[in-house]
């Protein structure tokens, strides 16, 4: 069976410009969902691509969907694709990454496997996978849907969603989440350099972070209270 949605409102420029600035454990450090498993990992982790979520489910060893979605593509837009649990057939090779490429893609997210990562690089398309496999899908016609909610990573991801990719991984994100989270990400990062500073100093990261004294205090409490229980 077959379902194809509309293709979703794209994520404004200007908040995709602010999610740019941004790296993704940056904002992992405040939210702790939207986060798609680290076993999905970057094929060039030096990029870093944000975009608009397009969400594809691809069943099995069928892969018919899978140049249909690509052909929907808009410049910005980033594919994410949801295996539906399979790991062992490839849904995506050298002419998928050309076509999506050239369809104006920034990116690609698989819950299972690729061929090769050699074409990712060569034509310079970012992708975050779960592995290799030579054993191709075929064109059966089991179905697929594109434009519906998926699951990657263990990541619930809506069309329309933004995407940021990096090496740490992907995230998605509503969109009117995007500027708070990039705003509390970006002045995070713009501290580090004078924690980093104080650390080459001397200090110690847990006197930093106010570690010590909290840590201190509850061992304190926790030693206090096993004595109190060997004296009863």
């Amino acid at each position: 069976m077959y379902e194809v949605n509309e293709m979703p409102a794209q994520v404004d420029r200007e908040l995709l410009d602010l999610l740019l600035r941004c790296r993704t454990e940056s904002i992992g450090h405040y939210r702790e969902w939207g986060n798609v498993h680290g076993s999905i990992a970057a094929v060039m982790p030096e990029r870093r691509v944000a975009g608009t979520a397009v969400t594809l489910a691809v069943p099995g060893n069928d892969s018919g969907m899978v140049p249909y979605a690509i052909s929907m593509l808009r410049p910005g837009d980033f594919l994410v694709i949801d295996r539906l649990g399979d790991n062992h057939n490839s849904c995506w090779g050298g002419g998928t990454t050309l076509s999506a490429k050239l369809a104006g893609a920034v990116g690609v997210v698989i819950d299972g496997c690729s061929t090769g990562s050699s074409k990712f690089r060569e034509f310079d398309l970012p992708a975050w996978i779960r592995g290799y496999s030579p054993i191709t899908c075929h064109p059966y016609g089991l179905g697929g849907a594109i434009n519906v909610p998926v699951c990657v990573g263990g990541a619930a991801i809506l069309p329309g969603y933004a995407i940021l990719a990096d090496e740490s991984g992907v995230i998605a994100l509503p969109p009117e989440d995007v500027r708070y989270l990039a705003e509390g990400a970006i002045k995070r990062q713009d501290g580090y350099p004078a924690m980093h500073a104080r650390l080459r100093a001397g200090e110690k990261i847990a006197e930093i972070s106010g570690l010590r004294p909290k840590i201190a205090k509850a061992a304190a409490a926790e030693d206090e209270a096993r004595g109190r229980r060997k004296r009863g």
